[in-house]
């Protein structure tokens, strides 16, 4: 392939991005008569261990953010790349945590809401807008709309999401440190086949959610 070649393949990648990432920006302008759009997501409704962690992201007018996807779309290193440029270029980022005894007490859903509540109660700047992945957050006093699969339809929910998923699995390789033998650093807590073999083995530690391993 000549240089000549090369180039033109690196211009036309860039427009297929730029064309995606300007697909993502559907919501944001269709309501941009708000000043602050506030993009949610969580991770980690489906493990057996850990919390779950949400996040809110208020990202500027017309933010491109080249590979910015839905968080399960993107690679481990990409997802950290993204996070320390979603952390340097966001207008406010803020995150929110539901403990496993949170998660027992009230169940998942309800733990998910208080966490995402928590994320806007700490962004610096209070949102007039938001938009969250699936979810219906009751009495935040903000205009609405959820959007189901949102993490892959609006860039905010997508950063959102990488940070929410990257702060979460930052955690977990933390947890690994303390209960080496589950090998959370690995799973994150989900129940793959070496986390089931360990809970026969050694049962339930402090982070595991009771209500979910039945243990």
């Amino acid at each position: 392939m000549t240089k000549e070649e090369r180039e033109k393949k690196k211009k036309e990648k860039e427009a297929l991005e730029h064309a995606r990432l300007d697909a993502m920006m559907e919501y944001e302008r269709k309501y941009s008569e708000f000043k602050y759009i506030c993009g949610i997501d969580e991770a980690g409704r489906g493990p057996l261990a850990g919390p779950i962690v949400a996040a809110a992201v208020i990202l500027p007018v017309d933010c491109y953010i080249e590979y910015l996807n839905d968080s399960k779309k993107v690679s481990e290193k990409r997802r950290d790349q993204l996070f320390d440029i979603i952390k340097e270029r966001a207008v406010a980022t803020g995150v929110g945590i539901a403990s496993p005894e949170m998660i027992d007490d009230i169940n998942i859903l309800q733990a998910t809401i208080l966490a995402m509540k928590e994320a806007i109660d700490n962004l610096l700047i209070r949102p007039d807008m938001l938009l969250v992945d699936a979810v219906h957050i009751p009495d935040v006093g903000i205009p609405q709309v959820g959007i189901v699969k949102g993490d892959a339809k609006s860039v905010s929910i997508a950063a959102a999401s990488i940070i929410a998923k990257v702060t979460r699995d930052r955690m977990m390789v933390d947890y690994d440190a303390i209960y080496p033998e589950y090998g959370f650093a690995k799973h994150k807590g989900y129940g793959t086949k070496q986390h089931m073999e360990a809970l026969r083995e050694y049962g339930n530690c402090p982070i595991h959610r009771r209500t979910f391993t039945h243990m």
